[in-house]
């Protein structure tokens, strides 16, 4: 379901005409809307052990540096050195002396933290993309801002989560009368997805809504 598909959702949902194109949405309800699916769909994601976000790229160690750029667009969850995994060690400076423990790494600025290797080394990179939505092109980007785009979330949930979750948001009443008929919706939804596809029940993201 695309950006403007999950618009005229909610609007159905609210009661609301629906619109035929982006660019009739004009009212002030409808930029409300537009912003709020886009909060709800950041959150969302932003709880970052979600299997759909994982993404693996490769980063080049230059020999005699101990150090590379960080060019990781999101949380690095996993780095792999010769088949060895490396650990994250919080004290960077001991980087710079060459102290710290073995099969170790570091974040220190914009760079990623090694021990000094005598040879360039391919290094694995197992991280959490930031990004939360994609064009029609199929290129990742943080917010859903086309018609065409869609949440990275996958559509067996990404429709109940930001339908119910943003008209809960937009109306924010709990005395409003379907009020509670989203918000069972929405959390069925997300206690269905956290189930099938957060990266590890023991740190199984929650995402709060609140209420006015």
């Amino acid at each position: 379901m695309n950006y403007l598909e999950l618009i005229n959702k909610c609007l159905v949902e609210l009661n609301y005409k629906q619109v035929n194109a982006f660019s009739e949405l004009i009212k002030n309800d409808h930029k409300k809307l537009k912003n709020i699916i886009n909060v709800i769909n950041t959150e969302i994601c932003g709880f970052d052990r979600w299997n759909f976000l994982l993404r693996k790229t490769e980063l080049v160690v230059p020999a005699n540096t101990g150090e590379t750029e960080n060019t990781i667009d999101g949380r690095i969850e996993t780095v792999i050195v010769d088949g060895v995994k490396f650990e994250y060690y919080e004290d960077f400076e001991k980087f710079f002396v060459n102290s710290q423990p073995q099969s170790t790494y570091s974040l220190f600025n914009d760079k990623i933290l090694f021990p000094i290797f005598d040879r360039q080394k391919n290094v694995e990179v197992i991280y959490y993309t930031k990004n939360c939505a994609k064009n029609s092109s199929g290129e990742e980007k943080f917010l859903l801002e086309d018609a065409e785009d869609v949440s990275l979330i996958p559509d067996q949930f990404a429709e109940p989560l930001l339908v119910y979750g943003s008209c809960m948001r937009l109306k924010g009443n709990p005395q409003h009368v379907r009020f509670n008929y989203w918000y069972s919706m929405y959390k069925d939804a997300l206690a269905n997805m956290r189930s099938r596809i957060s990266a590890s029940m023991d740190y199984a993201p929650s995402v709060k809504m609140h209420r006015r």
